[in-house]
């Protein structure tokens, strides 16, 4: 989407916006019948959670899809219909956009850092971690903005550990 139509219909959307628990949350509803939500830090202004939900073909909810931020953990708010839950020792993925830097965070990663390595695969524009045997551990697509403006370089490009 253009940068103009983004706005567009961020402008069109019928806003509403709370502050609840040191949060502001702002809730989209676009024409189309998309919903963003979003939630800020109070005092800093940083974003931590994004997430998008859209209408089935015959009207129903769908479920929240989590662009930026943790996803919600499964103990909290009301239980789902799912009674199968998956391993928490499994790495969970998420993004987090600061106002320096894109960041997607990977967390419960079974071994050290040094058995992980981070490259761009420019063909198919997404970022890949893969562990020392070649194993193929993720791959997501980066926001665009990441590799169109520095495309060959990957100096930016790191893995810290938390």
């Amino acid at each position: 989407m253009a940068v103009t139509g983004w706005l567009e219909s961020l402008r069109t959307a019928e806003k509403t916006a709370l502050l609840q628990d040191g949060r502001r949350k702002v809730h989209y509803l676009f024409p189309d019948g998309k919903e963003m939500a979003e939630e800020y830090d109070e005092k800093s202004g940083e974003l931590l959670v994004r997430k998008w939900r859209v209408k089935s073909t015959l009207g129903a909810l769908g479920q929240w899809q989590i662009e930026v931020g943790e996803p919600a953990l499964p103990g909290a708010g009301s239980p789902g219909p799912e009674f199968i839950k998956e391993n928490n020792a499994n790495p969970i993925f998420m993004r987090k956009d600061t106002k320096m830097n894109f960041q997607w965070r990977i967390r419960n990663l079974p071994y050290p850092k040094d058995v992980y390595s981070v490259c761009v695969d420019h063909k198919e524009r997404c970022i890949v971690v893969r562990t020392t045997n070649k194993k193929l551990l993720w791959a997501t697509l980066a926001k665009p903005v990441c590799l169109w403006a520095r495309p060959t370089d990957t100096s930016y490009l790191w893995m810290s550990p938390r």
